[in-house]
């Protein structure tokens, strides 16, 4: 197997509120290999983010604090590296594509001032290569007109071209990793398929690893090499797609596989019964207990310990 790029192990991120200590993420276990993309997927509030941004330390502190954990970047770990040493690394060698590209980019600067600071922070370059760097990259992420984009206002853009926007920045310093964090949100369902189109053949032709983080398990089917399924801030099952989807092992992932709508689906959808609990006061056991049609006694008590049921696949369930 290939030498691992991105290794993160028993990371945790809690958020102090007035209410009380809220574990956002909790014990998260997951690597990247040079070259493959990790689908990252749960449901909306079940810890992806908050995880995607704790690997570059960008959790606003307070409320938000790292307690815990490794990220091991090249074998490095990015928690424990000084500021400077880290911003050196963002942009340069992770790059990242955030969830809402008009709330992303500065709302009074030009696009191409903004994707053109991240050149100038991380090269030696002067202003007239840098200029045509990115006038490049915005015709390689295939803006019509990349002269005049390079001087608009994020507002002045469409929701497509704003992300294509959002990932020539990203890739304007060729990193070896990207984490997407839900590239597609607010995109109809056209320019959804031309953006991962776009990305993914970006991926190929920069040789970059991925972490793709959404709820649309499509996304992860038709993408990713392997798969970890979040819920209530903790991977309860990681495995490769393939494999995940054959034989899903934790209840939670069979239920959200259950209700993936099919072609020519006579029968209604299989919903998961239930709410998410409320991350203040979470179930004392596994905390898709209250939900899980095959819970058991040990369930209610104890939140059950991880285990390798083959090389690859890891689940935190009793019943294994």
């Amino acid at each position: 197997m290939a030498e691992t790029l991105l290794e993160v192990s028993n990371l945790k991120v809690n958020f102090n509120t007035e209410a009380g200590i809220i574990k956002a993420v909790d014990d998260v276990l997951f690597t990247i290999n040079p070259g493959e993309t990790l689908g990252l997927v749960g449901e909306s509030g079940s810890g992806k983010s908050v995880t995607a941004l704790s690997l570059q330390r960008l959790i606003p502190h307070p409320p938000g604090e790292i307690c815990g954990g490794k990220v091991l970047w090249k074998g490095r770990d990015l928690l424990k590296m000084p500021l400077q040493e880290l911003i050196g690394i963002r942009g340069r060698e992770i790059g990242t594509i955030f969830q809402e590209p008009l709330t992303s980019f500065n709302p009074v600067q030009p696009i191409g001032p903004q994707i053109s600071e991240v050149l100038s922070l991380h090269t030696q370059l002067s202003p007239v290569p840098i200029r045509e760097q990115v006038l490049e990259m915005l015709n390689r992420v295939g803006i019509s007109d990349p002269r005049r984009s390079f001087d608009s206002y994020p507002h002045e853009l469409s929701g497509g071209m704003r992300q294509r926007a959002m990932i020539a920045m990203a890739l304007i310093c060729r990193p070896e990793l990207v984490i997407a964090d839900e590239p597609t949100t607010a995109l109809d369902v056209t320019i959804q398929a031309q953006i991962l189109d776009l990305l993914f053949n970006l991926q190929t032709e920069f040789k970059m690893s991925v972490l793709l983080i959404t709820h649309n398990l499509g996304i992860v089917a038709g993408n990713a090499r392997k798969v970890a399924v979040m819920y209530a801030g903790k991977v309860v099952e990681t495995a490769p797609v393939r494999e995940l989807f054959k034989n899903p092992l934790h209840p939670y992932t069979v239920g959200l596989l259950a209700s993936v709508p099919k072609i020519n689906q006579q029968e209604p959808l299989i919903a998961i019964p239930g709410m998410v609990p409320d991350p203040l006061h979470l179930p004392k056991g596994c905390h898709f207990e209250p939900r899980c049609p095959k819970a058991l006694d040990r369930c209610r008590s104890e939140y059950p310990s991880e285990k390798e049921v083959a090389p690859e696949r890891r689940v935190k369930c009793w019943l294994y």
